[in-house]
This record gives structure tokens, C-alpha cells and sequence, in this order.
């Protein structure tokens, strides 16, 4: 049976990447991120890769129409033609517009925007920590076993550099001024929902799943006058 196709928002530090993987893992379908993308592409010497390394080596950003072929390429992957969860991508309305047209009729199901509030993430990606060989995810809150080696790789777990207050405020702003015209974008569609992403991760999850299979197994719904429909 085909499972959802998906789009995880959220700003950094809401907590995508752990429900995006565990959304995937509970419907089966493959978690899709553009970091994910770019070392494959990067791997297996895509064209898109190719293109990508290029810019990623110089230190600057991909540009979209790089990105955009990049998932293209990675949607025709048998794993994703029975639904996926796509996390950091489409990050503008050029971006989703574009998803539209390459997905065609087999479109996104459902767009959802995790809500936490500035002053939690800010708190949540302070206290981050990442392992700088694998990038395993640590904070000050769950530490890895022993003295800030990781417990996958032995690498040393440390803070990134653009984890300090001022750059996680820079990088909120840049995020609110994309998103407002890609959340209405899907607004337009009727295809948003808002989920409290505060709490335990369990207590997220279910949230997620809860609202999640309403919404798809609603023959016809929405919301009145196009608001958000929170799912709580």
C-alpha cells in the first residue's frame, strides 16, 4: 500500500530531522533531506552532484535550479515512488512550484509546519552539539557517554561555530522572510497543517501521526477562509 507523500517545516532547532525520520519509519517511506542528496549525488558523480560540489567547495550556497535536480533525480529512486518525507526542501515558493511540476499528478500530500517558538529553539540549538566526524546530534541536555566522544564514530562532539546566539538569530530571520511565501504557497492549496513541535519527541510524534492520518483520510476537508489548521 502507498504510503504519504510528505514536507516537514519547521524552523532549525524545531526538531524536523528526528520527525522526519520517525515518520518515515513508521510509514515505511524513505526520509529525504538535501544533505542526504548532496553526498549521494556528490558519491555517485551525478551531473547535479557534480554541479553541486562545485559551488559546496567554493563555500557558497547551491543554487536552486542545482538543488531542484538534484531531488528530481532523487525522486525517481524506486524507494521514493511509494511516498516519502522530504526535510529541508522545497525551502521558498520557486522551490515548491517546481516540486508541483516534476512530481505532476503524484503531488505532495500534506505540508506540515512544526510550531515552536523562537525562544525554545534559540535554547535548543545553544545547547547543541555535533559529532564532527559522523554528525551524530548530541546536546548539554543528552551528552554522548563519555566525555564528549561520540557514541557511534569516537569522534570529538563539539559546538559548530554558527550555533552561537547572534548566527542562530540571523539564520531565524532568513528563515521566517523564505518561508512566509512557501507556507502561503501551500496555504493556496489547502495542503498545511500546523503541529505544536514542543514537548517530548514521543508526545510530538504522536501529534504528528494523529494529525497526519486525520487530514489524509478525510475525504474532503480544509480550513475555513485558507488559516492554518492546527493539529495539537
Amino acid at each position: 500500500m502507498p504510503g504519504p507523500r510528505l514536507v516537514i517545516l519547521g524552523k532549525q532547532g524545531a526538531g524536523k530531522g528526528t520527525q522526519a525520520q520517525r515518520l518515515a519509519a513508521h510509514y515505511r517511506i524513505p526520509r529525504i533531506s538535501t544533505g542526504d542528496m548532496f553526498r549521494t549525488a556528490v558519491e555517485h558523480n551525478t551531473e547535479a552532484g557534480q554541479k553541486a560540489q562545485k559551488y559546496m567547495e567554493a563555500g557558497e550556497l547551491v543554487p536552486d535550479d542545482v538543488v531542484i535536480e538534484m531531488v528530481e533525480e532523487r525522486l525517481k529512486d524506486s524507494d521514493a515512488r511509494r511516498g516519502f518525507v522530504l526535510d529541508g526542501f522545497p525551502r521558498n515558493a520557486e522551490q515548491a512550484r517546481a516540486l508541483d511540476e516534476a512530481l505532476g499528478r503524484k503531488a505532495v500530500d500534506l505540508v506540515v509546519e512544526l510550531e515552536v517558538p523562537t525562544d525554545v529553539v534559540l535554547r535548543r540549538l545553544a545547547s547543541r552539539r555535533v559529532c564532527l566526524n559522523c554528525g551524530a546530534p548530541y546536546s548539554t541536555d543528552r551528552p554522548p557517554a563519555q566525555n564528549w566522544t561520540c557514541d557511534i564514530c569516537g569522534g570529538a562532539v563539539v559546538q559548530r561555530e554558527d550555533d552561537t546566539e547572534a548566527a542562530i538569530a540571523r539564520r531565524l530571520d532568513v528563515y521566517t522572510r523564505q518561508t512566509e511565501p512557501l507556507v502561503a504557497y501551500y496555504l493556496g492549496q489547502d495542503k498545511l497543517a500546523s503541529v505544536d513541535g514542543t514537548g517530548q519527541p514521543d508526545q510530538v510524534t504522536g501529534r504528528l501521526l494523529r494529525g497526519i492520518d486525520s487530514r489524509l483520510n478525510r475525504r474532503s476537508g480544509g480550513t475555513v477562509d485558507g488559516d492554518r489548521e492546527e493539529m495539537g
